[in-house]
């Protein structure tokens, strides 16, 4: 990659003070009054805009994310009737190009009072297969054609979860390479547009190769953590690579991530693992949940990454199986995150710091779920998303949006964690918002606060976001972000 240019930010509202910031070979040079401005450097009035560091969304599904753009969208469907109306809807207006699925996705069907079904689907979609993925990505529900063409029937709604439905998924996702880009790199320009310098992609198997390809092609705008499944654990294990290295020919935008590792499913599917069944399972050979990894099996993976230096980031929503996630942590002296952390026995919480585990967690489910939280985990809310019982006991917490399952915006997620409501309703148990000072550095990635010497991975906002109510945090105007001292985006500077 080129020199990255020498810049001063003049006039940065930084820390509660009016400073100038010299930004030089991509690291921050020089905080203060008049700093000598080296001949040739780009000089940007900030006017009193504030600046921070740059964003990282900690949980992202970026491929998954780019493919949504494409398909049809189910996100406004109330009933599994309406969600069929729509596939009828699109395929009158044109059947997909031939011997290819109709993709739907988005949907949420834990609060449908109507069944789900293959005939339902049968009944608008006819010979033309079709695989509507849910909100959550731990469920398909298919028509008779698409069960016929991919092996996958489900269950007898139609339904295929989890392991399956992870199976399904990964098949439809096989769209050529370079469209596919296409549609990444506009979602990444969208994440820098909105502060992002970085993310931590778990899209499955593993995209290392992939990601190394489109970065030799220039899609710099966002640093990269790259997460491995376990399997390709042997593989990254062969190559040498320990979480945090960088890749060779990514200009350091990409580095080794963690070992990802599902143990359990979600709420919306019901197949988060708990100690009590669902007020309503949404199968009755599992009314709480399913386990997909049992401890027999997960020590001996976080083992053998423990030993090759890969941190750990194993998916645990219901709280039997962070129970059991946190007692493999303490078994192996693994290091890393439980990612998601949705609901939590009592005990557990202070086990967090205790074992040295980062929550990673996301804010905005908390706001999508609370009436299915209401619905299927009644009168267990109270230890739901407890991000401020886990920051109480000393935790650290990790925030991300898990795209595309919630926006792939940081001040989406921020508002979502110091006032958990998305409308006009009161905050939905508001004695676990978190103060947004402890939000911004729980997004700000590893380089902690602006100083010298650390990246120049900044974001420029026209508000302060420390002082702005959350519906100006979810709308925040970003002014401009930087990657390594260079702009990615750039509004009215």
């Amino acid at each position: 990659m080129p020199p990255s240019p020498t810049t001063l930010l003049r006039s940065a509202r930084l820390d509660g003070r009016t400073v100038d910031v010299l930004l030089r070979d991509g690291v921050v040079a020089a905080v203060g009054a008049d700093p000598e401005v080296p001949p040739g450097a780009e000089v940007v009035d900030l006017d009193g805009r504030w600046l921070g560091p740059g964003m990282w969304d900690n949980h992202v599904h970026l491929d998954e994310h780019a493919l949504n753009r494409t398909r049809l969208d189910l996100s406004g469907a109330t009933s599994a009737a309406a969600a069929a109306a729509l596939v009828g809807e699109r395929l009158r207006a044109g059947a997909p190009a031939e011997g290819l699925p109709l993709v739907g996705s988005g949907f949420r069907d834990a609060l449908w009072a109507d069944a789900t079904s293959h005939a339902l689907l049968d009944r608008v979609s006819g010979d033309v297969p079709v695989v509507l993925v849910s909100a959550d990505l731990h469920c398909c529900w298919v028509n008779s054609a698409a069960a016929r063409r991919y092996g996958h029937a489900g269950d007898a709604d139609g339904i295929v979860r989890e392991t399956a439905g992870q199976e399904l998924r990964m098949v439809i996702g096989r769209v050529p390479r370079e469209a596919l880009d296409r549609q990444v790199a506009a979602v990444v320009a969208e994440a820098a547009a909105r502060g992002t310098v970085g993310v931590v992609d778990f899209q499955e198997p593993w995209q290392l190769d992939t990601w190394t390809a489109r970065l030799a092609g220039g899609a710099g705008a966002l640093r990269v953590s790259v997460s491995v499944w376990p399997s390709h654990l042997d593989d990254a294990v062969a190559r040498g690579l320990r979480t945090g290295d960088a890749i060779a020919g990514t200009g350091g935008l990409l580095t080794m991530g963690p070992l990802k590792i599902l143990t359990d499913g979600s709420l919306n599917t019901r197949t988060a693992y708990c100690h009590e069944p669902y007020a309503f399972p949404a199968d009755a050979a599992h009314p709480c949940g399913m386990l997909l990894v049992p401890p027999d099996e997960l020590a001996p993976l976080m083992h053998r990454a423990t030993a090759a230096g890969i941190d750990v980031a194993v998916h645990a929503i219901g709280d039997r199986a962070n129970g059991l996630v946190l007692d493999a942590f303490a078994a192996t002296g693994a290091r890393g995150r439980i990612e998601h952390a949705q609901l939590l026995s009592d005990g557990d919480v202070g086990r967090f710091a205790a074992l040295g585990v980062v929550a990673s967690v996301q804010p905005e489910h908390a706001v999508d779920d609370r009436d299915v939280a209401d619905r299927h985990w009644a009168g267990r809310t109270h230890r739901a998303f407890a991000y401020r019982s886990l920051l109480d006991a000393g935790a650290g917490l990790a925030l991300g949006s898990d795209a595309p399952v919630a926006p792939l915006d940081p001040w989406t997620t921020l508002a979502a964690a110091v006032r958990r409501t998305g409308d006009d309703r009161p905050s939905w148990h508001p004695e676990q918002e978190i103060p947004v000072d402890v939000a911004l550095a729980a997004s700000a990635g590893p380089d902690g606060p602006v100083a010298v010497g650390r990246r120049a991975d900044l974001v420029v906002t026209d508000l302060d976001p420390r002082t702005a109510d959350p519906a100006a945090l979810r709308a925040m105007p970003v002014a401009g972000t930087l990657l390594g001292g260079r702009w990615t985006h750039r509004h009215g500077l």
